[in-house]
């Protein structure tokens, strides 16, 4: 080993030992890692691509499904992934997106906030106090630097994933708790689906946020036109009321959404526009969807959607050169094999073409063939004639189809082309292997080795020259325990807390803190925070310090 990659290694090692205050009762000042930074090794830009539920074998079945050359994310491969909970070993997408966002694990359906039980590997006990406490992530970390960000998805923008980028709460199903803080997180580009989750006729608190965003400044674009049309550095792009469409069925089923690899480029030509640089997620969020499905088809639509993204993102950064790339699963889902049972005692003789073709005659997914069945689906061997060449249906597949639920197709006809094509599944729920890593930096200082999944985030944070524990300190302090400290009175303005607002009266002043926004008043006079006011409960409620000042 040089010396040079013996300093990158140290630095990376460096990295992932260091202990967190907020995993002890004790503060640890540590600036060690600021003090070793390689200054000529920073960057400006961070792009990372997350594969959302995407293992190495639908990685591999993907590949070969295109021709077997090696797909743009292959050239950067870099190492592996460990991606279990503080206390299970398979990961769902909350707490893995959370580590690779904060730089701590934590459990299931919490979105960037500390977990409430620990237990495994490498994971140290958690107090009380720091329980559900949020966490800043590298976005928001980004953000407070003078940088622009940005996320990117094929979901809801409110889903787990670019959730735990954006936003702050232990619970990954509130899209409406996450849904308004990112907008007064004030991202500069956002990407993808999740339209009516932020109408006020929708929503419990009735605040209609896309006229907010208007308000702020943001281009709210509904169709791929209207995106590559728009001039703004500010740009909500919502395309879909819950969810964009498989790249297999877009331009069949939806032709008005753009692509991941349109909306990847449309992301990168904004955000660097800013001379200080970006920090942009980008999600491929279905391939986890169709992975639960079993569905093949949806799986391999995706991965191949998401590798021209992960083009796009490689390109800008070679002809940059001041960015870096990474591309990191999630955890892994359904546990695909190319070859199944029936392929048990003659695997090493069966071709290329008996898995393969197959999957070729399939013409949409299995969520987009829904459509195309009649009411009462009497043209189902018609319709899995012409869209996926199945032309011996048997009479029990048939009936299946039939009485398949409205939204659940791919779970039905996925497993019948994954048996046609021999592709084995051990589950429809997650998995615990470790995945595939891939990094890019332009002055070779990659993430290598098998590495934690938190350890994406210290890299990053690291390459950016920010530090994560001290944007948590900066943003997120529970007003509550100050103020029981000082025995401060304090009342809550509704009782009901669909919309929670904390009402303070101390040194003269009124204060008047509302939940998930980005202000407060102080005598009535609104002023801006530094960051979003994150209500956990009545006991917890966290705000940043320059509100705490005031006390």
């Amino acid at each position: 080993m040089n010396l040079k990659n013996k300093k990158v290694f140290a630095l990376i090692a460096l990295i992932a030992t260091i202990s967190s205050p907020m995993y002890s009762a004790t503060t640890k000042k540590n600036n060690t890692v600021k003090e070793n930074v390689i200054e000529n090794k920073k960057v400006k830009n961070v792009i990372l691509l997350i594969p959302d539920g995407q293992s190495m074998g639908g990685l591999t079945l993907a590949r070969w499904y295109n021709g077997g050359a090696p797909l743009a994310v292959d050239e950067i491969t870099s190492g592996l992934v460990r991606t279990y909970n503080a206390d299970t070993p398979i990961a769902d997408s909350a707490p893995a997106g959370t580590a690779m966002a904060t730089g701590y694990k934590t459990n299931t359906k919490y979105v960037g906030v500390m977990p409430s039980v620990t237990g495994m590997y490498n994971v140290p006990s958690i107090s009380d106090e720091n329980k559900q406490k949020p966490m800043a992530s590298i976005l928001e970390a980004a953000k407070l630097s003078g940088k622009s960000t940005g996320i990117v998805a094929t979901s809801n923008i409110q889903h787990a994933t670019p959730a735990d980028f954006t936003s702050h709460f232990p619970d990954r199903s509130q899209y409406e708790i996450l849904g308004e803080q990112q907008v007064y997180n004030r991202i500069d580009v956002a990407l993808g689906a999740g339209y009516k989750y932020l109408l006020g006729e929708n929503r419990k608190d009735k605040e209609d946020l896309i006229s907010e965003l208007k308000t702020m400044g943001y281009d709210v674009v509904r169709t791929d036109e209207e995106m590559k049309k728009s001039k703004s550095t500010k740009i909500y792009g919502l395309f879909a009321d819950d969810a964009l469409a498989y790249e297999m069925d877009r331009e069949t089923n939806r032709s008005s959404e753009p692509s991941l690899q349109e909306m990847t480029e449309k992301a990168i030509s904004t955000l660097s526009q800013d001379k200080d640089g970006f920090f942009l997620m980008i999600e491929g969020s279905k391939v986890d969807w169709a992975a639960h499905a079993n569905d093949p088809i949806g799986i391999i639509s995706d991965i191949l959607a998401f590798d021209k993204a992960v083009k796009t993102a490689l390109d800008f950064a070679k002809k940059d050169g001041n960015t870096v790339v990474i591309v990191a699963t999630d955890h892994g889902n359904g546990g695909i094999t190319i070859g199944n049972k029936g392929t048990s005692s003659n695997y090493d003789k069966v071709p290329l073409s008996t898995f393969i073709d197959p999957l070729k005659k399939a013409k949409l997914t299995g969520e987009g063939i829904e459509e195309k069945f009649n009411t009462d689906k009497s043209n189902i061997k018609e319709v899995m004639s012409e869209y996926y060449g199945i032309n011996d249906l048997t009479n029990e597949e048939v009936e299946a189809i039939k009485n398949t639920k409205k939204g659940s197709m791919n779970y039905t006809v996925g497993p019948m082309i994954s048996k046609r094509a021999y592709i084995g599944w051990t589950t429809n729920g997650h998995t615990g292997e470790d995945i595939p890593l891939h990094v890019y930096h332009p002055k070779n200082m990659e993430l290598k080795g098998t590495v934690q999944n938190t350890d994406i985030a210290k890299y990053m944070a690291t390459v950016l020259g920010l530090d994560l524990d001290k944007t948590t300190d900066l943003l997120y302090n529970n007003v509550i325990n100050t103020l029981s400290n000082k025995k401060i009175t304090y009342a809550w303005k509704n009782d009901d807390f669909v919309n929670p607002e904390l009402l303070i009266e101390t040194n003269g002043k009124k204060i008047s803190i509302p939940a998930y926004k980005d202000y407060y008043f102080v005598n009535g006079k609104k002023v801006q925070s530094k960051g979003v006011n994150v209500f956990i409960n009545k006991d917890k409620f966290f705000v940043s310090k320059d509100i705490l000042n005031l006390l």
